[in-house]
């Protein structure tokens, strides 16, 4: 039988992908509640962090190539902002499904790391401003806290300016 590419020895594709860089992380684990109207918003609640420094994962389309944008769950992506961070015209939102069947995770449990295929990943440049953010490592339920200099290193991603107050 084959084995399931999602399920590592290492937990999750993302826990995998750290673990093969040799990066400096630590995994929390909470008790996931599927009525919780944000997924960003209950893992800083569980964790007791900041929303600030709790970073959620979206996916975009930017001139219709599909792009990784990472801001904390205390604001919200700028599509204008991230479109010029990429030097595109536009960005919208990608489909969900195609953003699932693409990065390979479900909604709420997208990874910026150990994605199926690699997307082009912009990280707000506020995470800058904290010595360790905490991103999914790749379910509902299970965050990963690492430095932003890890996250853009293992990403390749560029940082800019491209979150806005909720």
């Amino acid at each position: 039988m084959a084995k399931k590419k999602q399920q590592t020895a290492a937990g999750t594709p993302a826990m995998a992908a750290l673990t093969a860089a040799g990066a400096d992380f630590t995994t929390h684990a909470y008790e996931h509640d599927p009525a919780h109207p944000s997924y960003g918003e209950e893992a800083a609640e569980a964790m007791g962090v900041s929303p600030d420094r709790v970073f959620k994962t979206l996916v975009a389309e930017a001139d219709g190539v599909l792009t990784v944008a990472v801001v904390p769950v205390s604001g919200s992506l700028d599509l204008k902002a991230l479109a010029a961070a990429v030097g595109a015209k536009r960005a919208a939102m990608a489909d969900p499904a195609l953003a699932e069947r693409t990065t390979g995770y479900v909604r709420g449990g997208i990874s910026p790391l150990g994605q199926r295929k690699r997307l082009r990943t912009v990280v707000d440049a506020s995470a800058a401003a904290h010595t360790t953010i905490c991103v999914s490592a790749g379910r509902r339920g299970l965050e990963v806290e690492l430095s932003p200099t890890t996250l853009t290193t293992l990403t390749s991603a560029t940082l800019a300016p491209i979150a806005r107050p909720s």
